[in-house]
C-alpha cells in the first residue's frame, strides 16, 4: 500500500494519466464545494432563503449527466486527452462567469451549465487512468483518484476560511478559474490512452446506444448504485457547512478547520479501501466502508462542541469515501470496453440527478423541524449506508478484468 513505490513503478505517460486525472477531478470538485460554503451568503445578498439559494447545488447536480453522455460520446469517439483538455477549461470558465452573475436566477442557469462541465470530467478522466495503468494498482489509484473528490473539498474549505471574508463569495468563484492551467499540461504531457488507441478501430465496434441497449441491466443496476453513493456523498457534505453556521452557531474559521478535518478522514478512507479492494474484492471493500459509518453518525451529526464534532466528521467521511474510493475502479471494470468513456461516468451523474433534490430536501425538512439540520443528515446518511450495503452486496463485480478491447 506504498503509493509513492506505485507511482514510480509507472513509466512517464502513465504517470502524466495519473496527474491529470487526478488534478482534474480535484479541481473540479473545488470549483464545485466553493459553493456549497457560500450559500447563506448567497441567499443573503439576493435575499432569498437558503433553500432556495440550495437549488445552486440542485441545478449543478441535475445537469452533470448530460456533460457525461455528451463528453463521454466525444471521448469514445475522439480520445480522452482532447476531451479532457477541453472539458477542464469550460467548467474553469463558466466558474468565473458565477462570479458575475447579476441575480438569483443567472447564478442558476451559470451553474446548470458548469454542472454539464463538470459531469464530463470524472468518466474521461477515470476511463483515461484505468486504460493506462497495470491492472495491479487499479485498486490504490482508484482511491486515490476518486479522493481528489475530498481533497476539493479540502482546498474550497482553506480558501473558504482564508479569503472569504475580504473577498467574499464573487471573489471565491473568481479564484476558481485556475483549473484551467491543467489544460495546458494535458496538451504538453498526456498520451491517449492504450485502451482506447487498441479498440478505436475495430470494425465491429458498436455505437452508444446500441451497447447500452445490449447492457441494460446493468446500465439500471450502476445508476441505482450511484444513486445510493451519491445520497450517501452529497447527503454528508452540502449541507454540513450550514448546519455547523446555522445550528451549531460556528465561525467561518472553525467551519474550514472541520472541513479539512472531515475530508482529511476522506482522503484516507478512500485511498486505504480503495487499496483494501485490491486484496478482497470490490464489493466486499464498499459494504464493509458504508457499515462503518452507522456507528459513527450519534457523534457527527449531534455532538455540540468543535472537538467533537471534528472527531465525528473525520470517521464519517472515513468511512462514506472510503467507499467511494472504491467507485473508479469498480464501475471501469464493469464498463463495456466500448463505452467506457461514457458508462461509468454516465452511471455516476445519473445518479447524481436522482440525488440532487438532497440538499432541498434536507434544507426544507431542516427549516421544518426548527431549524434542526443535524436531524436531517443523520437520517439521509443512516439510510443511505444500509441501502447502499444492500444494493452493492445485490451486484457483480469484474475485479482484474482487461479493460481496452484488442484490435480487430
Amino acid at each position: 500500500m506504498n503509493l509513492i513505490a506505485e507511482l514510480r513503478s509507472f513509466d512517464r505517460p502513465q504517470r502524466a494519466a495519473f496527474y491529470a486525472s487526478f488534478l482534474g477531478w480535484t479541481l473540479d470538485a473545488f470549483d464545485f464545494f466553493l459553493l456549497v460554503f457560500v450559500v447563506r451568503a448567497i441567499a443573503s445578498d439576493f435575499r432569498v432563503q437558503v433553500a432556495d439559494a440550495a437549488a445552486a447545488i440542485t441545478a449543478t447536480l441535475m445537469l452533470r449527466p448530460v456533460g457525461a453522455l455528451l463528453f463521454g460520446w466525444l471521448a469514445d469517439r475522439f480520445g480522452r486527452r482532447p476531451v479532457l483538455m477541453a472539458d477542464i477549461l469550460l467548467y474553469s470558465l463558466l466558474e468565473l462567469a458565477s462570479a458575475f452573475a447579476p441575480s438569483l436566477a443567472a447564478l442558476l442557469v451559470l451553474r446548470a451549465l458548469f454542472g454539464i462541465a463538470m459531469g464530463g470530467e470524472w468518466g474521461v478522466g477515470a476511463s483515461l487512468v484505468m486504460e493506462t495503468i497495470p491492472s495491479r494498482s487499479r485498486g490504490m489509484i482508484s482511491g486515490v483518484l476518486q479522493e481528489g473528490y475530498a481533497l476539493g473539498y479540502l482546498l474550497a474549505a482553506v480558501v473558504y476560511g482564508l479569503f472569504f471574508k475580504a473577498i467574499g463569495w464573487r471573489g471565491m468563484f473568481v479564484l476558481g478559474v485556475v483549473p484551467a492551467l491543467l489544460s495546458l499540461y494535458i496538451a504538453v504531457q498526456v498520451k491517449e490512452s492504450p485502451g482506447w488507441e487498441r479498440g478505436r478501430h475495430r470494425a465491429d465496434r458498436p455505437g452508444l446506444f446500441r451497447s447500452l441497449r445490449e447492457h441494460w441491466k446493468l446500465f439500471l443496476y450502476v445508476i441505482g448504485l450511484m444513486t445510493a453513493f451519491n445520497f450517501f456523498s452529497h447527503g454528508t457534505q452540502d449541507l454540513y457547512p450550514t448546519f455547523l453556521q446555522a445550528q451549531r452557531g460556528l465561525s467561518p474559521h472553525t467551519v474550514s478547520v472541520l472541513a479539512v478535518v472531515a475530508n482529511t478522514g476522506a482522503i484516507i478512507g478512500g485511498i486505504w479501501f480503495g487499496a483494501y479492494s485490491q486484496r478482497v474484492g470490490r464489493r466486499r471493500a464498499i459494504i464493509t466502508a458504508a457499515l462503518l459509518a452507522l456507528p459513527v453518525i450519534p457523534l457527527w451529526a449531534f455532538a455540540t462542541t468543535p472537538l467533537l464534532l471534528g472527531a465525528g466528521a473525520f470517521l464519517i467521511q472515513l468511512a462514506v469515501q472510503g467507499a467511494w474510493g472504491v467507485v473508479p475502479v469498480h464501475l471501469n471494470e464493469l464498463s463495456p470496453d466500448e463505452v467506457r468513456g461514457t458508462f461509468p461516468g454516465l452511471a455516476y451523474q445519473l445518479g447524481n440527478l436522482f440525488a440532487s433534490v438532497n440538499a432541498v430536501f434536507q434544507a426544507r425538512f431542516a427549516a421544518s423541524h426548527g431549524g434542526n439540520y443535524a436531524l436531517a443528515l443523520a437520517m439521509v446518511a443512516g439510510i443511505t449506508a444500509v441501502v447502499l450495503a444492500t444494493i452493492t452486496g445485490l451486484g457483480k463485480e469484474s475485479k482484474g478484468a482487461t479493460l481496452g478491447a484488442p484490435s480487430g
